[in-house]
Order: C-alpha cells, then structure tokens, then sequence
C-alpha cells in the first residue's frame, strides 16, 4: 500500500488530493501537514513512497523546503503542485530535486499517473513543461535577467512584485528585514531596475505572478 504524505496550507485543497489519489489509486494510506515544520518532522520520522509538495509551505518558500526534503531523503520521491505556472518554477525546481511539477490547475487530470511515474522510479513532465524546457533551451542566449536570480532571490522579487513589504516578506521567510533589503538591493541591481514600482512593472511584463 503506498504511503503518500501531503504539504499544502489549505485544508480544502489537501482534502482535494486526498480525493482524487484514493479514486485513482485505491487502498492508500494518506497523511498531511500545513507547514514546514511538520512536514520535515514528518518525513524524519515515518517513511513515505512520495510526497506531494506546494510550492509556497509557511514557514519556508521557493525551493528551501524540496531541498531539505531531499536532505533527509535523497530517494524520497517528491511531486511539486503548484499555483504558479511551469515557466515561472519548473525548471528551478527540477534543478533542486523535484521528480515532477504540476499546477493546480492541472492536478485533477495529472496527478494520479505521476503518482505512479514517480514511485516507479521516473519522473513526471507533462506535453506543456517538456515543450517550455526545450524552448529555454533552444533560446539559451536569450536568458531574461529574472532567469538569472538566485532561488531565494526569486522568491523576494515575486513578493516584492506582488506589494508585499519587506517586514510581510521577513516574517514570511522567517528572516530579518535585513536580510530582505540586502536581497532586494541584489534584485535592483541585476535586473537593472531603480524601485519597487519598476520592479512590479518588470514582473507585469514578464508574467511573473
């Protein structure tokens, strides 16, 4: 019987998953978790064939929580769902351990066969992301400054863009407002961006959400 531990903060959603893996795969056991630090808990403590991960966990952002998943355990197979399209996160979450990328919106009719892609040892691409992942590749030169952005610089600069204050974004990624503001100060300049507002401008143009 697989063992499939769900991290996602919204309760309604987690029970949505919970729904459609029992339809589609039958007798499973499921368990889940609302932040961070009871999903590393969890994943310490109980063995599990697949974890099903938001992208955004409190207590954590971006690619921090993935990897330190992996951290713990290397083999573990981990299914990233998220609300933000596969051009915005797929590629940086791939490259951090991720065994498969699924949007919200996609996961009703995805899910459950990379469930079974990734227990069986491969990894989930849909049509859609394979085709994004070849265009970046082909486009290689043309790499966009965002492209370029560490993870976490990523995370602040989609917090940022979205009108959340360094203070909200600290205490977001339990860190201190420095910490924040050294970051942004690294975002304007290599996006060659003067504030705030041309940073939202920028990431209006990109279609950063």
């Amino acid at each position: 019987m697989l063992k499939i531990l769900i991290a996602d903060d919204f309760p309604l959603f987690r029970r949505g998953v919970k729904d459609l893996l029992s339809d589609g795969l039958g007798a499973v056991t499921i368990e889940e978790c609302g932040n961070a630090h009871d999903l590393f808990e969890l994943v310490r403590r109980k063995k599990w064939d697949v974890v099903i991960l938001d992208i955004s966990m409190p207590g954590t952002a971006g690619t921090d929580a993935l990897r330190q998943v992996k951290a713990e355990c290397p083999k573990l197979p981990v299914i990233i769902l998220s609300m933000h399209p596969e051009d915005q996160y797929a590629v940086r979450m791939f490259k951090a351990g991720a065994d498969a990328y699924l949007t919200k919106v996609s996961a009703p009719e995805e899910l459950v066969t990379a469930v079974k892609k990734v227990v069986a040892g491969g990894r989930y691409v849909n049509q859609s992301l394979g085709e994004q992942i070849v265009h970046l590749l082909q486009r290689g030169h043309e790499e966009q400054p965002h492209e370029r952005l560490s993870d976490r610089e990523y995370e602040v600069m989609r917090l940022l863009a979205s009108g959340k204050t360094v203070s909200d974004i600290a205490e977001r990624l339990h860190v201190g407002t420095t910490t924040v503001s050294t970051y942004r100060a690294r975002i304007l300049e290599k996006l060659q961006l003067k504030n705030n507002a041309e940073l939202m401008r920028y990431a209006l143009q990109q279609g950063i959400e």
